[in-house]
């Protein structure tokens, strides 16, 4: 049977800054991101498998994802745990602030690097992660491609 690539949108609102940046994304700012998940595999050949023709069932990825990436970063802020940005990060949780502390400066490429291991664990073992795309603004965005990496 042939493979099949599928793919599910999420969004979700993320605050975050760049510490060191040159520009105006050094300041606390935050985005509407859309995230593309793309996913190929073979369709479920068993006709007595409840999930007959599918590659995965949508709601099983959106499950995942949602795990994984939306509902942890859905109106938080995310801020390199490697930068002075760390005082302000602590005095946000201090408040009840929703703050993600990550390893890598929080660019939308750093991110999809990020999404892609976390979904990529998650998948069942005959599916594999063809591709993420974080749209950060109607007219930026970061792609990742599992053929690439």
């Amino acid at each position: 049977m042939d493979n099949i690539r599928i793919t599910k949108q999420f969004s979700f609102e993320t605050g975050h800054a760049l510490y060191g940046y040159d520009g105006k994304c050094k300041n606390v700012h935050g985005h509407s991101y859309k995230l593309f998940v793309t996913v190929i595999g073979k369709p479920i050949s068993d006709n007595t498998n409840v999930k007959f023709g599918m590659v995965i069932d949508f709601g099983d990825l959106k499950r995942i994802v949602k795990e994984e990436i939306v509902d942890l970063f859905d109106h938080a802020t995310v801020f390199n745990k490697n930068t002075p940005h760390l005082e302000l990060a602590k005095e946000l949780q201090n408040r009840g602030h929703h703050v993600i502390l990550v390893d890598y400066q929080p660019t939308s490429e750093m991110m999809v690097i990020d999404f892609a291991k976390k979904i990529k664990d998650r998948l069942p073992n005959h599916i594999n992660l063809h591709s993420i795309k974080l749209q950060e603004t109607d007219t930026s965005c970061a792609e990742w491609y599992a053929s690439e990496n």
